[in-house]
């Protein structure tokens, strides 16, 4: 089934969200770094880019940076005058990602930022950023229920919030795990199901990368956004 699940994605790949020169380059890019081939799929990036084009977002904020590739996607989707922050922890990989951003014609609008992301969202907070329109959260699972409360204070009422990969291939299921993502994750989905400023759902998907879903969440009152 994983091989016609990845020729299903490449079929609509093909005709809904082809490879571009900065895209291609991004990816070939962090090939060549041997950065982990963990970048969302181009049918996913599109969705990301979907997403904010329908929101209408001029600020988004993205934790997990890798080389970038999920980044142009989103940042293309900014208005001229749109800002995106990225938050990486490896400052090779955000050097890489700067340069294929760059090369994008996007680098103007889009500040990754180096440090683990924990306390780059306390630098955020701290600064006091206008709230963001879209959070997409691709980093450590482990760290998921964390990196979501931190967001959700930098939102605002009719914010999104995307969390990649919870699924993992059905691991998410097993309550005696003692896997640190995936606990993070059951640590996320409880979160959820409790904090009355959210309404989420997961939504299951298949594909080039095998079995795995998403959390999307909308923020459903102010958040005490700073």
């Amino acid at each position: 089934m994983e091989s016609l699940w990845s020729d299903v994605d490449d079929y609509f790949t093909q005709h809904l969200a082809p490879a571009d020169d900065a895209l291609s380059g991004a990816l070939a890019a962090s090939v060549a770094a041997n950065m982990p081939p963990i970048s969302v799929t181009p049918t996913q990036g599109k969705l990301l880019h979907l997403l904010a084009r329908m929101i209408g977002a001029r600020r988004i904020l993205e934790i997990g940076t890798l080389g970038g590739y999920s980044t142009i996607w989103l940042a293309r989707a900014l208005p001229p005058d749109g800002r995106l922050v990225s938050l990486e922890i490896n400052a090779e990989y955000a050097a890489i990602a700067r340069r294929n951003l760059a090369r994008a014609g996007l680098g103007d609008r889009v500040q990754v930022m180096v440090a683990p992301a924990s306390d780059s969202l306390r630098t955020l907070a701290a600064d006091r950023v206008a709230p963001f329109d879209l959070v997409f959260i691709d980093a450590d699972k482990a760290s998921g229920d964390r990196y979501f409360l931190a967001s959700l204070a930098l939102s605002h009422e009719g914010t999104v919030i995307v969390v990649d990969n919870v699924v993992r291939k059905g691991a998410v299921v097993d309550s005696e795990t003692t896997d640190a993502d995936l606990l993070g994750i059951r640590r996320l989905t409880e979160l959820l199901a409790r904090e009355p400023r959210v309404s989420a759902t997961v939504v299951q998907t298949v594909g080039a990368k095998g079995y795995d879903g998403f959390i999307l969440a909308r923020v459903t009152t102010d958040a005490g956004s700073p």
